[in-house]
Protein backbone atom coordinates (compact mmCIF):
# COMPACT_ATOMS: atom_id res chain seq x y z
CA UNK A 1 0.00 0.00 0.00
CA UNK A 2 1.16 3.41 -0.33
CA UNK A 3 2.25 5.95 2.58
CA UNK A 4 0.41 8.77 4.02
CA UNK A 5 0.45 12.37 3.92
CA UNK A 6 0.28 14.15 7.17
CA UNK A 7 -0.39 17.80 7.89
CA UNK A 8 -0.45 19.90 11.02
CA UNK A 9 -3.42 22.26 11.78
CA UNK A 10 -2.68 24.90 13.70
CA UNK A 11 -6.32 26.46 15.15
CA UNK A 12 -4.98 28.27 18.46
CA UNK A 13 -1.98 29.49 20.13
CA UNK A 14 -1.60 30.52 23.83
CA UNK A 15 1.52 33.44 24.30
CA UNK A 16 0.59 34.34 27.70
CA UNK A 17 2.66 31.71 29.26
CA UNK A 18 6.21 31.07 30.61
CA UNK A 19 8.93 27.55 31.19
CA UNK A 20 7.41 26.56 34.65
CA UNK A 21 4.15 25.87 32.21
CA UNK A 22 5.97 23.44 30.11
CA UNK A 23 8.65 21.75 32.12
CA UNK A 24 8.89 20.54 35.63
CA UNK A 25 12.72 21.15 36.06
CA UNK A 26 13.85 24.08 34.34
CA UNK A 27 16.20 26.64 35.08
CA UNK A 28 14.58 29.43 33.29
CA UNK A 29 11.00 29.21 35.00
CA UNK A 30 9.70 32.99 34.30
CA UNK A 31 10.86 33.16 31.04
CA UNK A 32 8.07 33.40 28.31
CA UNK A 33 6.86 30.20 26.65
CA UNK A 34 4.77 30.20 23.78
CA UNK A 35 1.70 27.54 22.67
CA UNK A 36 0.36 26.15 19.92
CA UNK A 37 -2.72 24.09 19.17
CA UNK A 38 -2.75 21.62 16.26
CA UNK A 39 -5.16 18.74 14.71
CA UNK A 40 -3.43 16.32 12.04
CA UNK A 41 -4.88 14.62 8.84
CA UNK A 42 -3.54 11.90 7.72
CA UNK A 43 -4.47 11.24 3.91
CA UNK A 44 -3.97 9.02 1.54
CA UNK A 45 -6.07 8.66 -2.01
CA UNK A 46 -9.22 8.85 -0.47
CA UNK A 47 -8.86 7.74 2.81
CA UNK A 48 -8.55 10.48 5.66
CA UNK A 49 -8.46 10.15 9.02
CA UNK A 50 -8.35 13.21 11.60
CA UNK A 51 -6.48 13.18 14.81
CA UNK A 52 -7.78 15.14 17.66
CA UNK A 53 -10.76 17.97 16.69
CA UNK A 54 -9.25 21.14 18.51
CA UNK A 55 -11.87 23.06 20.74
CA UNK A 56 -15.00 25.52 19.57
CA UNK A 57 -15.31 29.02 20.73
CA UNK A 58 -18.20 28.10 23.07
CA UNK A 59 -15.07 26.22 24.84
CA UNK A 60 -12.79 29.21 23.92
CA UNK A 61 -15.22 31.73 25.81
CA UNK A 62 -15.18 29.13 28.98
CA UNK A 63 -11.60 28.72 29.74
CA UNK A 64 -10.34 32.27 28.48
CA UNK A 65 -8.57 30.63 25.93
CA UNK A 66 -9.30 31.93 22.45
CA UNK A 67 -8.79 30.14 19.01
CA UNK A 68 -7.63 31.45 15.67
CA UNK A 69 -10.54 29.81 13.48
CA UNK A 70 -13.19 27.20 14.57
CA UNK A 71 -11.31 23.70 13.86
CA UNK A 72 -14.02 22.86 11.16
CA UNK A 73 -12.76 26.28 8.92
CA UNK A 74 -9.06 25.25 9.74
CA UNK A 75 -9.76 22.11 7.16
CA UNK A 76 -11.33 23.86 4.59
CA UNK A 77 -7.84 25.04 3.11
CA UNK A 78 -7.31 20.99 2.67
CA UNK A 79 -10.53 20.35 0.94
CA UNK A 80 -12.41 19.17 3.83
CA UNK A 81 -15.76 19.73 5.39
CA UNK A 82 -16.90 18.04 9.12
CA UNK A 83 -19.21 15.56 7.42
CA UNK A 84 -16.47 14.13 5.43
CA UNK A 85 -14.86 13.47 8.83
CA UNK A 86 -15.43 9.12 9.27
CA UNK A 87 -12.24 8.38 11.19
CA UNK A 88 -11.31 10.41 14.04
CA UNK A 89 -8.50 9.34 16.38
CA UNK A 90 -9.05 11.21 19.66
CA UNK A 91 -5.42 11.05 21.53
CA UNK A 92 -6.75 11.47 24.86
CA UNK A 93 -10.37 13.30 26.36
CA UNK A 94 -8.68 16.53 27.52
CA UNK A 95 -10.61 19.68 25.99
CA UNK A 96 -7.78 21.17 23.50
CA UNK A 97 -8.21 17.23 21.77
CA UNK A 98 -11.22 15.92 22.14
CA UNK A 99 -13.76 19.58 22.64
CA UNK A 100 -14.32 19.10 19.08
CA UNK A 101 -16.08 16.06 19.03
CA UNK A 102 -19.40 17.40 18.35
CA UNK A 103 -18.30 18.83 15.33
CA UNK A 104 -17.50 15.90 13.55
CA UNK A 105 -20.94 13.92 13.70
CA UNK A 106 -20.08 11.52 10.96
CA UNK A 107 -17.18 9.97 12.87
CA UNK A 108 -16.30 7.03 13.92
CA UNK A 109 -13.63 7.71 17.33
CA UNK A 110 -10.79 5.47 18.12
CA UNK A 111 -9.97 6.15 21.75
CA UNK A 112 -7.62 3.91 24.36
CA UNK A 113 -10.20 1.89 26.50
CA UNK A 114 -8.20 3.15 29.52
CA UNK A 115 -8.63 7.20 28.99
CA UNK A 116 -12.52 5.89 28.73
CA UNK A 117 -12.25 4.64 31.95
CA UNK A 118 -10.25 7.64 33.53
CA UNK A 119 -12.60 10.34 32.21
CA UNK A 120 -15.33 8.40 33.52
CA UNK A 121 -13.61 7.35 36.74
CA UNK A 122 -13.23 8.32 40.22
CA UNK A 123 -10.15 10.03 39.85
CA UNK A 124 -12.82 12.79 38.15
CA UNK A 125 -13.29 13.38 41.68
CA UNK A 126 -10.28 15.38 42.10
CA UNK A 127 -10.04 18.55 40.94
CA UNK A 128 -6.61 18.65 39.58
CA UNK A 129 -7.13 16.21 37.53
CA UNK A 130 -10.41 16.92 35.99
CA UNK A 131 -9.38 20.57 35.40
CA UNK A 132 -8.23 19.56 31.95
CA UNK A 133 -11.25 17.87 30.98
CA UNK A 134 -14.68 19.29 30.39
CA UNK A 135 -17.68 16.91 31.32
CA UNK A 136 -19.63 17.72 27.91
CA UNK A 137 -16.30 16.46 25.46
CA UNK A 138 -16.48 13.27 27.43
CA UNK A 139 -20.08 12.50 27.06
CA UNK A 140 -20.04 13.22 23.87
CA UNK A 141 -17.55 10.29 23.34
CA UNK A 142 -19.76 8.25 25.03
CA UNK A 143 -22.42 9.07 23.12
CA UNK A 144 -20.35 7.39 20.13
CA UNK A 145 -20.10 4.14 22.37
CA UNK A 146 -23.77 4.26 22.53
CA UNK A 147 -24.31 4.88 18.88
CA UNK A 148 -21.34 1.98 17.79
CA UNK A 149 -19.17 4.56 16.57
CA UNK A 150 -16.19 3.96 19.43
CA UNK A 151 -13.13 1.68 18.55
CA UNK A 152 -11.74 0.87 21.69
CA UNK A 153 -7.82 0.32 21.62
CA UNK A 154 -5.75 -1.41 24.93
CA UNK A 155 -2.18 -0.66 24.27
CA UNK A 156 -1.48 -1.11 20.72
CA UNK A 157 -3.65 -1.05 17.61
CA UNK A 158 -4.53 -0.74 13.90
CA UNK A 159 -6.53 2.03 12.68
CA UNK A 160 -5.84 1.15 8.88
CA UNK A 161 -2.71 -0.06 7.29
CA UNK A 162 0.41 2.20 8.05
CA UNK A 163 -1.23 3.47 11.12
CA UNK A 164 -1.11 2.37 14.55
CA UNK A 165 -2.16 3.73 17.72
CA UNK A 166 0.24 3.30 21.12
CA UNK A 167 -0.52 4.03 24.83
CA UNK A 168 1.50 5.61 26.27
CA UNK A 169 0.22 7.15 29.25
CA UNK A 170 1.88 9.55 31.09
CA UNK A 171 0.00 12.99 31.05
CA UNK A 172 -3.48 11.36 30.98
CA UNK A 173 -3.98 7.82 31.58
CA UNK A 174 -4.81 6.62 28.39
CA UNK A 175 -3.03 9.10 26.09
CA UNK A 176 -2.00 7.19 22.65
CA UNK A 177 0.43 8.35 19.97
CA UNK A 178 0.02 7.67 16.15
CA UNK A 179 2.55 6.17 14.13
CA UNK A 180 2.07 7.14 10.49
CA UNK A 181 3.97 5.16 7.43
CA UNK A 182 4.93 8.18 5.69
CA UNK A 183 7.87 8.50 2.73
CA UNK A 184 10.10 9.77 4.82
CA UNK A 185 9.55 6.70 7.25
CA UNK A 186 7.35 6.08 10.15
CA UNK A 187 6.23 9.02 11.54
CA UNK A 188 5.33 9.69 15.48
CA UNK A 189 2.77 12.16 15.96
CA UNK A 190 3.06 12.23 19.82
CA UNK A 191 0.45 14.51 20.77
CA UNK A 192 0.88 15.13 24.23
CA UNK A 193 3.18 12.30 25.46
CA UNK A 194 5.16 15.35 24.44
CA UNK A 195 4.34 18.66 24.48
CA UNK A 196 7.44 20.27 23.63
CA UNK A 197 11.01 18.69 21.46
CA UNK A 198 12.67 20.18 24.44
CA UNK A 199 10.43 17.21 26.73
CA UNK A 200 11.43 14.78 24.50
CA UNK A 201 15.05 15.24 23.62
CA UNK A 202 15.81 16.56 26.95
CA UNK A 203 13.57 14.10 29.08
CA UNK A 204 11.90 17.38 31.03
CA UNK A 205 8.43 15.89 32.50
CA UNK A 206 5.60 18.37 31.40
CA UNK A 207 3.68 19.09 34.70
CA UNK A 208 0.39 18.08 33.98
CA UNK A 209 0.97 14.70 34.42
CA UNK A 210 -1.16 12.06 36.06
CA UNK A 211 2.05 9.01 35.79
CA UNK A 212 5.66 10.50 36.13
CA UNK A 213 7.39 7.46 35.63
CA UNK A 214 4.54 6.22 32.41
CA UNK A 215 5.58 9.99 31.12
CA UNK A 216 9.36 9.14 30.98
CA UNK A 217 8.75 6.16 29.56
CA UNK A 218 6.85 7.59 26.94
CA UNK A 219 10.11 9.61 26.01
CA UNK A 220 11.88 6.57 25.10
CA UNK A 221 8.95 5.04 23.56
CA UNK A 222 8.30 7.95 21.36
CA UNK A 223 11.74 7.43 19.69
CA UNK A 224 11.48 3.64 18.99
CA UNK A 225 8.22 4.32 17.10
CA UNK A 226 9.77 7.07 14.79
CA UNK A 227 12.35 5.98 12.25
CA UNK A 228 14.09 9.01 12.90
CA UNK A 229 13.95 11.27 15.52
CA UNK A 230 13.83 13.96 12.97
CA UNK A 231 10.11 12.17 12.85
CA UNK A 232 8.71 12.52 16.26
CA UNK A 233 6.19 15.37 16.20
CA UNK A 234 5.30 17.27 19.65
CA UNK A 235 2.00 18.23 20.27
CA UNK A 236 2.42 21.73 20.96
CA UNK A 237 5.59 22.74 19.75
CA UNK A 238 5.46 26.45 17.83
CA UNK A 239 8.88 25.08 16.15
CA UNK A 240 7.11 22.45 14.17
CA UNK A 241 6.10 25.52 11.89
CA UNK A 242 9.64 26.70 11.75
CA UNK A 243 10.83 22.96 10.79
CA UNK A 244 8.03 22.24 8.16
CA UNK A 245 7.18 23.55 5.42
CA UNK A 246 4.19 25.38 4.87
CA UNK A 247 1.21 23.70 2.60
CA UNK A 248 -1.71 25.11 1.31
CA UNK A 249 -2.74 27.62 3.88
CA UNK A 250 -0.50 30.00 6.58
CA UNK A 251 -1.65 27.92 9.40
CA UNK A 252 -0.76 24.16 7.87
CA UNK A 253 2.65 22.23 7.53
CA UNK A 254 3.30 19.23 6.02
CA UNK A 255 5.28 16.76 7.77
CA UNK A 256 5.64 13.75 5.74
CA UNK A 257 8.56 14.39 3.94
CA UNK A 258 10.40 15.22 7.24
CA UNK A 259 11.85 18.50 8.28
CA UNK A 260 13.25 21.00 6.13
CA UNK A 261 15.95 21.46 8.77
CA UNK A 262 16.60 20.35 12.23
CA UNK A 263 18.01 22.05 15.57
CA UNK A 264 18.14 19.15 18.16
Amino acid sequence: MSNWQVHAVKYADRNARTRADSFIFDDNHDAPHAMDYFMWVLRRGDDVILVDTGYDEAEAASRDRPISMDPREALKPLGLAAGDITQLIVTHLHYDHAGGLHLFPNATIHLQAAEMAFATGPCMCHGTLQMPFTADHVCEAVKRVYSGRCVFHEGDGEVADGVTVHCLGGHSRGLQAVRVRTDAGWLCLASDATHYYENVFENKPFPIVVDLEDMLQGFERLHRLASDPKLIIPGHDPLVRELFPQDVADHIYRLDKGPDRWVF
